[in-house]
């Protein structure tokens, strides 16, 4: 069987989906450390590659996929923020762009809180049925569950509280 050239690895895993930099760069190190490896499994003088220069490689790649527009961040957190955004909360979001190296904009993050008390509330109502916490039980249940979701406390409280009146 065949192996890819690297480029021909990246540009398939950008074409099935955006990917961070720094994912790509882990999933083509990966992939190069096991070609690596498979090659060398007889050899006794593979001891003797350099390590860093399967890194070199790497960087210039995706150098060069930014610069074509094959790669952008940009893409990456608009269509990991528009996966997200209906199921999870904005902590959840944002921990999981740090993940990636990445952060949100001040307008992404202002859109994000506008509408989070309207998304954990549909969130809320699916899992629950839009049923009033009756015990502290329950309702503590509940802000676990949107807390765990990556809701901020005050959405949470704001919600539960407004639903008990």
């Amino acid at each position: 069987m065949k192996t890819l050239s690297l480029k021909m690895r990246a540009i398939t895993l950008l074409s099935q989906r955006e990917h961070s930099r720094f994912e790509l760069r882990q999933k083509l190190l990966r992939s190069l450390r096991k070609e690596s490896a498979a090659a060398s499994s007889g050899e006794a003088s593979a001891a003797s590659t350099l390590e860093n220069e399967p890194a070199v490689e790497v960087e210039a790649l995706l150098d060069w996929l930014q610069t074509q527009g094959y790669l952008s961040e940009a893409r990456f957190v608009e269509s990991r923020v528009h996966a997200r955004a209906a199921r999870y909360g904005n902590l959840r979001i944002k921990q999981e762009l740090a993940q990636h190296g990445l952060s949100l904009s001040a307008e992404k993050q202002a859109e994000l809180k506008d509408g989070e008390f309207e998304r954990a509330k549909a969130i809320w109502q699916r899992k629950f049925g839009g049923q009033v916490a009756q015990d502290l039980a329950l309702k503590a249940k509940q802000m676990r569950f949107l807390i765990a979701r990556g809701f901020s406390s005050e959405t949470v409280r704001k919600l539960l509280n407004a639903r008990e009146e």
